[in-house]
């Protein structure tokens, strides 16, 4: 195991470029399944949840070959294995494959999925949509087991806007007989992409990105050549670091129009943005504005980038307060922040920031994935050394996030963990 180490206080300067998202790779590549010849997806971030996936496919007898951030592949020779334990465990976006698999094969068993621990994220509104599409769901010792006779175009109403049993039901969908409509589905534009992709091997859908998806069945697909889009949550996370520690930074790879929400709100605190086709540029403001922040869904300010934002707030000049309304569990990060002299106070759903703090190295331990960025924006802040354990938290959604801050020129880097410190973090 390894942990992250950061002396913080280097001012950033450069270009910092964007992977593909990791959202939307966690969709685009269980969707392959769906295709009766060859895949192609460019722009994959290098990340762990991308690899674990493509192993996932191949235990079930796809070929995948992959070079240079793309990958290939074949599923012409898949068989509908049960999965119901090992890498589905690690990952949360495992659950796609029910869909995917229920899509091609009629039927599937998953294991229950893992991923970070952020309160109660149920997955029944998937399970209602492949319900109304006709298939059979059962839990039986902790594996989901689907299976359908055939798939019939249905009415299906979302009671909670998920981006995952939206993007879950349209890949059950599209080989379905007949129309389906989903009502009250997600707009993020991880779901536009999936849906452009699904397009192209011949599915058709119309309206993804609105609140109503409606989609045609098909008998065939096939296989096609799809560029991912930027991830919008690592675009974010660098033009908060950039605010939180830059001296003018461009951020590169992105659609700034997926960031409106972040833009408003950076410009609000007096930091200068400007936009161009594909780039953000963040320019350096020496006094900041405190402001309040609350989580919506898309085009609302993410969840995702509510713990980086809370560590840029220690720096505005006054109190700020942000509101979590999509995950209750997610400020496990703020005491933390804590022991890096941050002056801060949860109640509720609610934490209360007051600045300015002068953010102090400490060490301290991401517990999911966006906690890990924060921590990392807190480092880069802070006066002398921050340690950062639980890194394979980060793994999991940022691809060579070292190589890329050193680019900037920020001082940080890897160091494996003696058996001492893993011993005090596996009991902490």
């Amino acid at each position: 195991m390894e942990k992250l180490k950061i002396a913080g206080g280097y001012p950033l300067k450069g270009t910092i470029k964007v992977s593909g998202a990791k959202n939307s790779a966690v969709a685009l590549i269980p969707a392959t399944i769906l295709a009766e010849s060859p895949v192609t997806i460019e722009g994959l971030p290098e990340i762990s949840d991308v690899r674990t996936l493509t192993g996932l496919l191949e235990e079930i007898g796809a070929t995948v070959t992959s070079e240079d951030g793309e990958i290939t592949v074949d599923p012409r020779h898949m068989i509908s294995m049960p999965l119901p334990n090992g890498r589905v465990k690690k990952l949360r976006a495992s659950y796609y494959l029910m869909g995917a698999m229920l899509g091609r094969f009629k039927k599937a068993v998953i294991g229950l999925p893992g991923g970070c621990h952020l309160g109660p994220r149920p997955i029944d509104q998937h399970i209602k949509g492949f319900e109304a599409l006709g298939a059979k769901v059962t839990n039986e010792q902790g594996a989901i087991y689907l299976r359908a006779d055939e798939l019939k175009g249905a009415r299906i109403y979302l009671d909670v806007v998920s981006v995952g049993a939206t993007i879950n039901i349209m890949l059950a969908a599209v080989k379905a007989k007949g129309k389906t409509v989903i009502e009250n589905a997600a707009k993020e534009p991880e779901i536009i992409d999936v849906a452009t992709l699904l397009t192209n091997m011949g599915a058709k859908i119309k309206g993804a990105g609105t609140d109503v998806i409606r989609i045609e069945g098909v008998d065939h697909l096939s296989g096609c050549r799809h560029t991912i889009i930027p991830d919008r949550i690592e675009a974010g996370t660098f033009m908060i670091l950039a605010a939180a520690a830059g001296e003018g930074v461009l951020v590169d790879n992105v659609i700034p129009h997926h960031l409106e929400s972040l833009t408003a709100k950076l410009r609000e605190m007096g930091i200068p943005v400007e936009t161009g086709d594909e780039q953000i540029f963040i320019g350096k403001a020496d006094k900041l504005k405190p402001v309040d922040i609350k989580t919506l869904v898309y085009p609302g300010f993410p969840t995702d980038l509510q713990q980086p934002f809370t560590t840029l707030l220690t720096r505005a000049e006054g109190t700020s307060i942000v509101t979590d309304t999509i995950y209750s569990a997610r400020f496990k990060h703020i005491d933390e922040l804590r022991r890096m002299s941050a002056n801060i106070k949860v109640e509720g759903r609610s934490a209360i920031v007051n600045g300015p703090a002068r953010l102090q190295g400490a060490k301290v331990k991401a517990s999911d994935l966006r906690a890990g960025a924060a921590l990392v924006i807190a480092g880069l802040m802070a006066e002398g050394v921050t340690e950062v354990t639980g890194v394979e938290h980060i793994d999991r959604g940022y691809s060579c996030l070292v190589e890329k801050l050193t680019g900037l020129g920020a001082a940080v880097w890897r160091e494996g963990m003696s058996e001492k410190e893993m011993e005090h973090l596996n009991h902490s």
